[in-house]
């Protein structure tokens, strides 16, 4: 950001419009009105460091192409049962989960704290955040989250506001989540799946009913360019110091790019089978990512398959990267990733 802001730049204030179609009312907060905006130049043309505008270009290269882009995002995190003063008077000593044990899928934890669950769901769907799932993941304290689907750019602002509100939400409960990739390296980190789908406003055009795994060309296309794209794109996947302790071989954190049929091991999960919900689940990002760019960089890699024309040369895999050896694996910094990404340009 040194070409944006800085000493050298004397830290300039940036202009924002507000978008009004993303008006809202926070029910957690006597109802006060809520909006989302956008960074833009004094002339009023969208600003290119605006992670939300650099969606809506990518976007609007998708819609050239014919395509609505239809997304939906996961998110796990831990549950901590601590204030931010708690946590500090502990200098550095282990914070405390709301529940203990490794249980996913538990209807005993959820149970234990029904007030902040019931919370999430309602105050969050009364806020235009709905949920399609949300239950108790592998993990002390660990929830998931799966954001219902929608338009790409409705639903990056759904993510943004799901991690804001259930902080906020949280607070209110004596519950502080943690969207951190790695907290600990003894227990898995937390991921932000992002599940997509191409449709010409009435058809899922990931569907192929006449191919075998149920995937149309276009499809595999989008997928082989995802798949190309990984490591170039990385830093919009892993944006931070902490994400890289996420990508630990043998834990649900992907490190290959590779993709397989409903497989949870791989970076590309296709899930085919219905017309309607045939999609690809893009498994690498953590949960630390910004939504607006994570999204943009799937979405735009997607599309250099597709206007490429690429193909899938590489077998599915199964299991954990069995058939994926000769792969390299992903890079184990940040300094790594973002210099692959500059060369890339």
């Amino acid at each position: 950001n040194t070409e944006v802001t800085g000493w050298q730049h004397g830290f300039p204030d940036a202009l924002a419009r507000i978008d009004l179609g993303t008006a809202r009312h926070v029910p957690w907060d006597n109802g006060v009105p809520f909006f989302l905006g956008e960074f833009v130049n004094a002339d009023g043309s969208p600003f290119a460091v605006c992670p939300r505008q650099t969606l809506k270009r990518v976007l609007a290269r998708a819609t050239k192409l014919g395509f609505d882009v239809m997304t939906g995002m996961e998110f796990e995190w831990f549950n901590f049962a601590e204030t931010p003063q708690s946590w500090a008077g502990k200098h550095g000593v282990g914070p405390s989960t709301i529940t203990p044990g490794m249980f996913g899928y538990s209807l005993l934890r959820m149970a234990d704290h029904r007030g902040f669950f019931n919370a999430l769901m309602d105050d969050m769907a009364a806020f235009g955040v709905p949920s399609e799932g949300l239950h108790t993941e592998t993990g002390p304290g660990v929830y998931e989250a799966a954001i219902a689907f929608s338009g790409a750019l409705e639903q990056a602002d759904r993510a943004i506001l799901f991690k804001t509100g259930a902080k906020e939400i949280g607070k209110q409960h004596g519950v502080m989540p943690s969207f951190m990739a790695k907290w600990s390296q003894s227990l898995p980190g937390c991921s932000g799946h992002i599940h997509q789908s191409l449709s010409d406003g009435k058809t899922n055009l990931f569907y192929g009913a006449k191919s075998a795994r149920k995937m149309s060309p276009l499809f595999e296309s989008y997928l082989a360019g995802q798949v190309a794209c990984l490591m170039e794109f990385a830093p919009m996947f892993w944006p931070t110091i902490n994400s890289y302790k996420r990508l630990v071989d043998g834990f649900w954190a992907p490190v290959k790019p590779t993709w397989g049929i409903d497989n949870r091991t791989a970076s590309f999960r296709v899930i085919a089978g219905s017309p309607k919900a045939t999609r690809l689940e893009t498994r690498c990002p953590g949960a630390d990512v910004n939504p607006y760019l994570a999204m943009a960089a799937v979405i735009a890699a997607g599309l250099h398959g597709v206007e490429k024309g690429l193909k899938l040369t590489a077998p599915p895999i199964t299991g954990t990267n069995q058939g994926a050896e000769h792969i390299p694996r992903a890079p184990r910094s940040l300094i790594e990733t973002t210099q692959a990404f500059r060369r890339s340009a």
